[in-house]
């Protein structure tokens, strides 16, 4: 693809003064193919990934469709999330900043309506918000979309997947049909083809693939680890690398908190964003990862959604997501505008399956990384207190000690033993002591070290596959096993082991969805396509309202209350399973 340059590109000088003050020369592939056709009026259907510069690709035109003598709604664009929104808002502010008369207004739940109307009030030309906001204040009249000329929805597919089709659909039928109509999803699955066919008009579209603009420059490893020593690894390597400023990524808003305060009680400097948080919050918390007061930031999948953020060094994926599209998004966030970036996944023995869909999406090689041993750690340390020392010397910047030395050589000290003793007591006081894993023991492991790939792996057989498999959410978390009595309620998901899925995918999206802890789960039953989850009782109704709209493995997910096969089935408290007489007997 040809390289163009922002003034290539036709913009005015107050948006192209804007752009040369961010930085920006050289546009993004999507920036280069879509903000042409943009400016002449056409219809576009984005495809692209988080850190290609979409925003831009579609803020631009938006800015220079928008007439400052107008004071109506000129655009609208649609976001899956309140941090996204606000990204996107934020973009939008310095790509207008040398327009005058052009303002733009966010708009999302977590803040309060009072504070909107006065936004609205004040005739943005160009408002950002979540759909169920915006559909708010369409039924209160206090957002009017008669003079709309251009409609952005940015990630459609994931605000499909969150249940918003009804309010997209209802904001578009709000609009003037001749207006501009711009959508933006990684993928575009059935439901995302019948909007464009319903709501577009000969749209053009501009597809740009994830690996050629996210993932090479961006070195991938992943680390073999027991799940209950996730933490521990986690912290030696953020030792080993000495992480100034990265991004870790759990799965649940529970893992998010536990993994938070570990990492604090540990002495990192770290910071949690999830979606139980209140907006002002996660402001906060942001503003002080941007401004580097805080090394580590927490998050999970739906809150770092629309995160941009400069010069992070390294994301760490403290758990696999299930949808490979998501890892391109994480790791994303490093290695941006060109720069070189790190990413390293903590994989236990449920996850390799994703991994495995990982390496094939991606096409990336992915190495296995070795887990740091305590003589690694120690000997990186001693390196860095080494060079530190040097460069104090080197400096001239300290006092002189000279009669200090001179007692302990008196008092029988060789000059040698002097040094190490210092040495020995600035590492005691800087260095955190790591604690003792598997992996420490040669003995105790149970895989080789040797670096492989999965791609080396044979594929298991298919007669060799489980039809039925069973388990508790015991199985994959450690601490006392779930309690669920004989009152449980049994859900019937319609995903199974053809599917691919493993227990962990239910409890995690279950404990994702429906914020309730693992601890409410019980047993667990795969047969080949449908799935049967225990669940205690009082959560029951609660979970099934949640899964509503959730996708599993790339498929959407129907629940509904219904008991697993008895036969051959031997959960605690159902009794011996039923038996088949042999003949005769």
């Amino acid at each position: 693809m040809t390289q163009k340059l922002f003034s290539d590109l036709g913009l005015s000088p107050e948006v192209l003064k804007a752009v040369e003050r961010m930085g920006f020369e050289q546009a993004s592939p999507i920036q280069a193919e879509a903000i042409p056709r943009l400016l002449e009026g056409r219809d576009v259907i984005g495809q692209s990934q988080t850190g290609s510069g979409k925003t831009a690709a579609f803020g631009i035109p938006a800015v220079e469709l928008a007439d400052p003598t107008d004071r109506a709604v000129q655009v609208l664009m649609l976001c899956p999330t309140r941090e996204l929104a606000s990204q996107v808002a934020e973009e939008i502010s310095k790509l207008a900043a040398f327009k005058k008369g052009v303002r733009e207004l966010p708009i999302f739940g977590g803040q309060s309506y009072e504070h909107q109307f006065r936004g609205l009030k004040a005739a943005p030309q160009i408002v950002i918000g979540t759909p169920g906001r915006l559909i708010d204040h369409i039924n209160q009249g206090t957002l009017k979309l008669d003079a709309v000329k251009m409609i952005v929805l940015d990630e459609a597919d994931r605000m499909l997947d969150m249940g918003f089709r009804e309010d997209i659909e209802k904001i578009l039928e709000s609009i003037p049909t001749t207006r501009q109509t711009v959508l933006f999803s990684a993928t575009v699955p059935p439901p995302i083809r019948k909007i464009i066919e319903r709501f577009t008009r000969d749209p053009v579209t501009v597809r740009i693939e994830a690996t050629a603009m996210s993932v090479p420059a961006i070195e991938q490893a992943y680390v073999e680890v027991d799940y209950r020593s996730k933490t521990e690894v986690l912290c030696r390597l953020l030792d080993l690398h000495d992480v100034q400023y990265g991004l870790i990524f759990g799965f649940t808003k529970i893992q998010v908190d536990s993994l938070t305060e570990a990492l604090i009680a540990r002495g990192y400097s770290a910071d949690k964003l999830h979606g139980d948080m209140t907006q002002a919050m996660r402001e906060r918390v942001m503003k002080r990862f941007r401004e580097r007061r805080i090394e580590l930031l927490v998050a999970t999948d739906v809150a770092a959604r629309g995160l941009d953020v400069d010069d992070l060094e390294i994301v760490f994926n403290y758990e696999l997501p299930h949808d490979a599209e998501d890892y391109v998004h994480r790791i994303g966030r490093t290695g941006r505008a060109g720069k070189s970036g790190k990413a390293i996944s903590l994989v236990s023995g449920r996850e390799y399956g994703r991994l495995q869909q990982i390496i094939r999406f991606t096409k990336a090689k992915i190495p296995r990384l070795s887990v740091p041993r305590l003589e690694e750690l120690e000997e990186k340390h001693a390196n860095r207190l080494v060079e530190s020392l040097h460069n104090t010397i080197q400096g001239g910047d300290f006092k002189r000690q000279d009669k200090l030395l001179e007692d302990l050589i008196e008092a029988g000290h060789a000059p040698g033993e002097i040094v190490s003793a210092l040495m020995h007591l600035l590492a005691g006081e800087s260095v955190r002591a790591p604690e003792r894993i598997a992996e420490d023991d040669p003995r105790q492991q149970r895989r080789p070290t040797r670096e492989r790939s999965f791609d080396d792996r044979p594929p298991r057989a298919r007669d060799e596959r489980p039809r039925s498999r069973e388990t508790s959410a015991r199985s994959f978390e450690s601490g006392p096993p779930p309690r669920i009595d004989e009152t449980g309620i049994w859900l019937k998901f319609n995903v199974g082991d053809n599917a691919g899925v493993a227990p962990g995918d239910f409890v995690g999206c279950i404990a994702n969805e429906a914020d309730v802890p693992r601890t409410v789960i019980g047993g667990i039953r795969i047969l080949a396509t449908v799935s049967f989850v225990q669940v205690a009782a009082e959560f029951a109704e609660h979970i099934l309202a949640s899964m509503r709209g959730v996708r599993l493995r790339g498929r959407a997910v129907n629940v509904m209350p219904g008991m697993p096969p008895r036969r051959d089935f031997n959960a605690p408290g159902d009794g011996p399973p039923r038996r088949t007489p042999r003949r005769g007997s």
